[in-house]
């Protein structure tokens, strides 16, 4: 038995000797990485709105299924997003990675499924958190980026560059120019930098676009409108008064509007190439603050869509994001079809894009959303609609349709008999008693007086002049009062009404003048909620308050007269 258990425990050690040479063959061959660096093409790219983005193009030699590639960990939270590609293939990413046992790297993973690529572009966006304006001259930038990206091997060669906009200068920075290389780059560079430069006329400003969303309207003649909405934040010290946005190619007549609709100043072109234009706000956002508007234009229906030959078929063709010119958060694009138009169900519509097609009675709509969008995300999209000219009648249709009801409608009602009209002898305005009068005036005023103590009460809880428990009993004390008055009002309003005359019209004043100040009431604590939560700007915050209180004053001068008049009567 000694014998047999001595096999086993030998035999059972061999298999687990075997079992763990086949695992770390099989381990050693898919970590085989039989590869050289050859060169290395690294760009800095500082985005309209302050982003910037990383673009290190790698020529590789040899093959291997992965490449790590990183920087120094300080500019990992600052990585918005990251996308590697070469000219026929995208490669699958991982971030957050470590750079095999070395620490303080941010690195990425960058897998090859189909074989290594001869060349690779690994792109990185950094968020416009890294890029500082001078509190003092608007026109100082410093910008801290990896001055050159962290590899597990050796570079034999490796050429950098920062890409500005033109008439930037450069002044200071750990590089000494915009355009700089290193030799024989050593494996695990760390290399954080900074370069400080001049840039006049705002060709960079510091904001977020959180959302862009645009809507295309084709009608029933085949002519296109377009309205994009922004949303943007500042995110300099300065304030914002304009922005630069690049519209759809072959635009026509563009206007702007603000958050309120109103219209602003006309859009003024400034990069023609990239079809620019200049967006100039009526309120400046300042630092921090959110603003909304609106442009809108046309396009030429002859250059984006086409009518197959004797066929009701139409074929939209966009190029989207084509040539933006900043890095937005979130992005869609609504296509709405004329009315009675059918999308055709085709495998080549929205290639490899997601989208979403809402059918509604007479209209259907087609839209594509995005997010983390730079100039890179240029998307094709193509839409093949059917749409039967007739449709073009179908509103006039219903117009003469309607209108031929109504006119036989009208003519019946003619056509009837007429029976005699009973005709109401008005009766005259009957005497209200000194007594309800006096007794209207004085519940009125007390009540005037409650609102006014009830409003005071609350601003004072507000600023936390007063206990909580105390503010609650003296506001229901006070609402009961006020709950009472209203009743014993109510029964004198019947009175006076039903009196006619003059004090029918008074109390009709009366209650139209108390709408409008519940209402305008209403209208500011809702302003008032929407600034609280960041959407409304302070100075469309106070434009609104303005306004309303000039509605309540015009209320409140309208009550008081109809009680000074009824004052007179008692004397």
């Amino acid at each position: 038995m000694k014998k047999i258990a001595s096999m086993l425990t030998v035999l059972t050690v061999l298999i687990i000797i075997a079992i763990s040479l086949s695992f770390n063959t099989k381990t050693a061959k898919a970590q085989t990485t039989d590869y050289t660096i050859e060169s290395v093409r690294h760009t800095a790219t500082v985005l309209y709105n302050g982003y910037t983005i990383i673009n290190d193009t790698i020529q590789v030699s040899g093959a291997t299924g992965e490449l790590l590639i990183g920087f120094p960990y300080k500019y990992g939270s600052n990585i918005v997003r990251c996308v590697a590609y070469n000219t026929s293939d995208q490669f699958p990413v991982t971030l957050n990675v470590p750079l095999e046992d070395h620490i303080g790297f941010y690195g990425v993973k960058v897998d090859f499924p189909h074989g290594t690529p001869t060349a690779v572009n690994v792109i990185f966006v950094l968020s416009n958190e890294l890029l500082k304006q001078d509190a003092t001259n608007a026109t100082r930038f410093t910008l801290d980026f990896p001055t050159y990206p962290t590899l597990t091997k050796k570079a034999t060669i490796c050429n950098a560059s920062i890409i500005l906009p033109s008439g930037a200068t450069y002044i200071s920075g750990s590089v000494s120019t915009f355009n700089y290389s290193t030799a024989n780059m050593m494996a695990f560079n760390y290399a954080p930098g900074n370069v400080t430069f001049l840039l006049r006329d705002n060709k960079i400003q510091k904001f977020d676009i959180k959302e862009m969303n645009r809507e295309i309207k084709i009608n029933e003649f085949s002519e296109i409108s377009v309205s994009e909405t922004y949303r943007i934040e500042n995110k300099a010290q300065t304030d914002l008064s304009f922005v630069e946005v690049n519209l759809l190619h072959n635009s026509s007549n563009p206007t702007a509007q603000d958050q309120l609709g109103r219209t602003l100043g006309k859009p003024q072109k400034t990069v023609e190439a990239l079809n620019r234009y200049k967006i100039t706000f009526e309120q400046t956002a300042r630092s921090s603050e959110l603003m909304v508007f609106k442009v809108k234009y046309g396009l030429p229906n002859n250059l984006y869509s086409t009518r197959q030959a004797d066929t009701n078929d139409f074929t939209l063709n966009f190029v989207l994001f084509g040539n933006m010119n900043g890095y937005i958060e979130q992005a869609s694009t609504s296509f709405v079809l004329p009315e009675g138009a059918r999308m055709l169900s085709s495998e080549n519509v929205l290639i490899g894009m997601e989208y979403s097609l809402v059918r509604n009675v007479f209209t259907e709509s087609v839209t594509v959303s995005k997010e983390n969008i730079i100039q890179l995300d240029w998307l094709s999209v193509k839409i093949v609609y059917e749409y039967n000219p007739l449709w073009m009648s179908f509103r006039p249709t219903l117009w003469i349709w309607a209108l031929a009801v109504v006119g036989c409608a009208v003519a019946i009602v003619w056509k009837r008999p007429k029976v005699p009209t009973l005709v109401t002898v008005p009766k005259a305005a009957m005497k209200v008693s000194h007594e309800s009068l006096k007794n209207f005036v004085v519940a009125y005023e007390e009540k005037l007086k409650i609102n006014a103590e009830i409003s005071s009460l609350e601003a004072r809880a507000e600023k936390g002049k007063i206990p909580r428990r105390r503010y609650k009993v003296q506001k229901k004390t006070l609402e009961m009062r006020l709950e009472t008055l209203s009743r014993d009002l109510t029964e004198l309003k019947e009175g006076m009404r039903a009196a006619g005359g003059h004090y029918s019209e008074l109390m009709l004043q009366l209650e139209v003048a108390e709408a409008e100040s519940n209402e305008v009431g209403t209208n500011i604590k809702n302003t008032e909620t929407l600034h609280n939560r960041g959407e409304l700007s302070l100075e469309a915050y106070r434009k609104r308050l303005d306004e309303y209180q000039r509605r309540k004053e015009k209320a409140e001068t309208t009550i008081n007269g109809i009680l000074l008049r009824l004052r007179e009567e008692i004397r």
